[in-house]
C-alpha cells in the first residue's frame, strides 16, 4: 500500500491558457485516458495543446496534429527528465482538458514532490536554523493536501496551485532546506481523535493566534483556539522577528468611500448596494485573542456591521490588498466640517491568525524547539504520526 507521501494529488496550474505548450529533455508520451498511446514527442522537443470545446489534441513542432481525444490527455516525461508547461518544470505528469476558453493543465504528482514546491513558497524561509519551523510545515501541508484528496465524481483536480489552497510552484520553487524537511518528515499528518486534520496557519499571529470562530464563519474545532506566543518570563513574542509584527495603516477619506463602495455589499446588507458617504468606524466587540469580533461603519445612510476575517476585504488599501489582520485598533479623524478625513489603523500580525504562527515557528526553532514540539504547541491535542 502506498504512503501519503507517496500517493498523487491533482494540482490545477491554469484553467483557460492558450497557447499551452508541453516538453521534456528526455520526451514525452502522450496517451488518451484510457492509457493508449497517441503520439511520442522527442528529446527537447516543444508540442502545442490545442482544445475544441472539450476535446484535446497536441500539434507537434512541424505543424502536423494527433487527432481529437476525449480528455484527459497525459503528458508523461520520459529518460527520468522533468515534463515542462510553458518552460516552467513540474515533477509527475501533466494532463490536459478543453476548457470554456482555452485548455485547463493538472500536474498529477505524488504527494512530497508537490510539498517540494509547496513548502518554499508558503514559508519562505532558506536558514538551516528554521528547520524545525520548516518541518512543521512540511507536516500542515502534507495534512492539508491529504484532506483534499477528491474522490467527487468528474472532478478533475484537488487543489489549486494558488492562495486558494496551498501556493505551489513546481521544481523551481523547490529549496534545500525545504526538500530536506518533507523528506526527513515522510507519512508524516497531523491527527486529532483519530483523523487527518485540515491544518490552517498564517504568516504572523501578532502574538496570540485565534479559534477558527474569531475569523471565520465557521464552528471552532477543539484543536483550533488562542495559543499565546509570549516567549516565557519576557515581555517579547516568538513571532516578533516577523516585517509586520506591528503595522499601521492609514487610508484617506477618499480612498476609505471608495473602498467601502466596491467591496462592503459583499459582506453586509447595502441596500441598493450604495452604502453613502463614511462618517466613522468603530470596533464593536473583540474577540478572545483581542481581535475585532465586530466593525461598524457608520455612514449618511446608516450603520453597518462587519464580522471577523470580512474586516480584512474591506478596509483595503488603494491598491487593493487586503488589511493584514483583524488584531488592530481604529482611530477616525474628522476635518473642521466634520468629515472622516482619514482612518488610522494600528494593529499587529500578518494573516488570518488560525493554527500555526510560521514567524512563531521560526522564533521557536531557533530558541531550540523541535518540529513536533512545535506543532504540539499550535495545535492543541493533536498528534503527530503516519496516515492511516
Amino acid at each position: 500500500m502506498k504512503d501519503v507521501g507517496e500517493a498523487t494529488i491533482r494540482v490545477l496550474l491554469s484553467k483557460n491558457a492558450t497557447p499551452v505548450r508541453v516538453g521534456a529533455p528526455g520526451g514525452l508520451l502522450l496517451t488518451d485516458r484510457d492509457g493508449a498511446l497517441v503520439a511520442r514527442a522527442g528529446r527537447g522537443e516543444t508540442w502545442r495543446i490545442e482544445h475544441e470545446l472539450r476535446r484535446v489534441r497536441a500539434v507537434r513542432p512541424d505543424g502536423v496534429p494527433t487527432a481529437w481525444t476525449e480528455p484527459p490527455l497525459i503528458a508523461r516525461p520520459l529518460e527520468g527528465s522533468l515534463a515542462t508547461v510553458s518552460g516552467r518544470p513540474y515533477r509527475g505528469d501533466l494532463a490536459f482538458y478543453g476548457a470554456d476558453d482555452g485548455v485547463m493543465t493538472v500536474n498529477v504528482v505524488a504527494i512530497d514532490d508537490y510539498l517540494r514546491g509547496v513548502v518554499p513558497l508558503e514559508i519562505g524561509t532558506r536558514d538551516r536554523r528554521d528547520s524545525a519551523a520548516v518541518q512543521a510545515q512540511a507536516v500542515t501541508a502534507r495534512s492539508y493536501a491529504y484532506t483534499h484528496l477528491s474522490t467527487e465524481p468528474g472532478r478533475e483536480y484537488d487543489v489549486t496551485s494558488g492562495v486558494q489552497d496551498q501556493v505551489y510552484g513546481g521544481v523551481g520553487a523547490e529549496t534545500p532546506v525545504a526538500s530536506e524537511a518533507v523528506e526527513s518528515t515522510r507519512t508524516l499528518v497531523l491527527s486529532y481523535a483519530g483523523r487527518v486534520v485540515n491544518a490552517p496557519y498564517h504568516s504572523t499571529c501578532g502574538g496570540s493566534t485565534a479559534a477558527a470562530s474569531e475569523v471565520w464563519h465557521s464552528p471552532d474545532e477543539p484543536y483550533l483556539r488562542p495559543v499565546s506566543d509570549q516567549i516565557p518570563g519576557t515581555n517579547r513574542y516568538y513571532c516578533d522577528i516577523a516585517p509586520r509584527f506591528r503595522w499601521t495603516r492609514t487610508i484617506d477619506g477618499a480612498h476609505l468611500n471608495a473602498a467601502v463602495e466596491r467591496y462592503l455589499a459583499e459582506y453586509a446588507a447595502v441596500p441598493g448596494r450604495n452604502p453613502g458617504k463614511v462618517q466613522n468606524v468603530s470596533v464593536g466587540s473583540l474577540t478572545r485573542s483581542g481581535r475585532v469580533g465586530t466593525l461598524t461603519i457608520t455612514t449618511d445612510r446608516g450603520n453597518f456591521v462587519l464580522r471577523g476575517n470580512d474586516i480584512r476585504y474591506v478596509l483595503r488599501d488603494p491598491g487593493g490588498e487586503i488589511l493584514n489582520s483583524t488584531l488592530f485598533t481604529v482611530e477616525s479623524v474628522t476635518d473642521m466640517d466634520g468629515a472622516l478625513a482619514r482612518l488610522v489603523i494600528r494593529g499587529n500580525g500578518y494573516g488570518h491568525g488560525v493554527g500555526m504562527c510560521q514567524w512563531g515557528a521560526i522564533g521557536r526553532a531557533r530558541a531550540g524547539q523541535d518540529f513536533r514540539t512545535i506543532l504540539r504547541t499550535y495545535y492543541p491535542g493533536t498528534t503527530v504520526g503516519p496516515a492511516e
